[in-house]
């Protein structure tokens, strides 16, 4: 039986009237942000959107979005996040797997100066967790938000995203004035996204042309995967609505074949190797991961953010799947899967 959870985090949102807002986004041109930057542009209630990047993309701008080149482990975010309404922190960086301390600085360290400085501004805070930052749980059935976190002790996406968690209880303690969010989405792909979701996941010698969803669909383990145009729904809507507390954001239908948990002692130790020779980008915690994490249960953004998803985890995986076997330009530095 996991043990209680913070009851804020499971409070009923509260809902005002609407009024024109100004957004901060970090890590606003990659998977999430760059979707995120669409839909904050597209709504009539924003009037700014300020995306930041360490690479922003060329080309002209929405006239609504602002973009600025800023490091979240090294610039001052003062001047960015002053007047802001809401910030939406979604830097993070995974690769390269085997830098975890440049991981680390960038993941938690970075996400407690945007937090300080999100605080300063008093700008409410959305932050992207991840179904990662849990502990172990249940394939059947979903869990809700009240699952413990904890993350996989042997995968440092997995424990930074507790980390970082933890990292914003204190913030919400210290500023108790603030409307604090914490977004915990399923796997997210996009088309645009599918050079990264190659650099990022994938043998770089694999066939990608081969790749159908007919055969990740009969891998012997269950996940989710949502579309990150979805997903920057949900986010803009807590970025612009009145909702605290934590929210899962997944589609219910379940992505592969009946789960097979003893086969991810067989895994493991072929993910580290290839993944020690540098045959493959994914570290062995990618395994414990995959198998591990509990199915979410979205119902609470349903009902608190009025979320539906607009298509299902299978649509959404053919969707991704056709980025990766034929990626198209990358939209941004971000989405080419390049870390430098």
């Amino acid at each position: 039986m996991p043990p209680e959870r913070d009851p804020s985090e499971l409070e009923p949102a509260r809902r005002t009237e609407a009024r024109p807002a100004t957004v901060a986004v970090t890590g606003a041109s990659g998977n999430i942000g760059s979707a995120l930057v669409r839909r904050l542009a597209g709504d009539r209630r924003v009037t700014e959107v300020r995306a930041i990047a360490r690479r922003p993309p060329g080309g002209p701008p929405h006239p609504k979005v602002r973009w600025t080149a800023a490091d979240v482990v090294r610039d001052d975010l003062s001047q960015a996040f002053r007047g802001a309404d809401a910030v939406v922190h979604l830097a993070w960086r995974i690769q390269p797997s085997w830098d975890v301390e440049a991981q680390r600085a960038v993941n938690v360290d970075g996400s407690e100066q945007v937090f300080r400085a999100a605080a300063a501004a008093g700008a409410a805070i959305v932050h992207s967790s991840s179904v990662g930052a849990y502990a172990p749980g249940p394939k059947d059935p979903p869990v809700d938000e009240a699952w413990p976190l904890g993350g996989h002790p042997d995968h440092p996406y997995s424990v930074h995203k507790a980390e970082v968690e933890a990292v914003l209880d204190g913030v919400a303690a210290t500023h108790p004035e603030l409307r604090v969010v914490r977004m915990r989405p399923a796997l997210v792909v996009q088309p645009g996204a599918g050079q990264e979701l190659r650099r990022y996941f994938l043998p770089r010698h694999l066939p990608f042309g081969l790749l159908r969803a007919s055969l990740v669909e009969r891998l012997p383990v269950r996940f989710q995967v949502v579309l990150a145009d979805d997903v920057a729904d949900a986010f803009a809507r807590a970025a612009l609505g009145s909702a605290s507390g934590a929210f899962n954001v997944a589609t219910d239908d379940v992505i592969g074949a009946r789960q097979v948990s003893w086969l991810a002692g067989l895994a493991r130790p072929l993910a580290s190797a290839t993944w020690r020779a540098h045959l493959q980008p994914v570290d062995p915690g990618w395994v414990t991961l995959i198998f591990r994490s509990p199915l979410l249960d979205a119902s609470r953004a349903r009902s608190e953010l009025g979320w539906q998803p607009t298509c299902s985890g299978a649509e959404a995986l053919r969707a991704g799947l056709a980025g990766v076997r034929s990626p198209p330009d990358p939209a941004s530095p971000a989405l080419t899967g390049d870390p430098a």
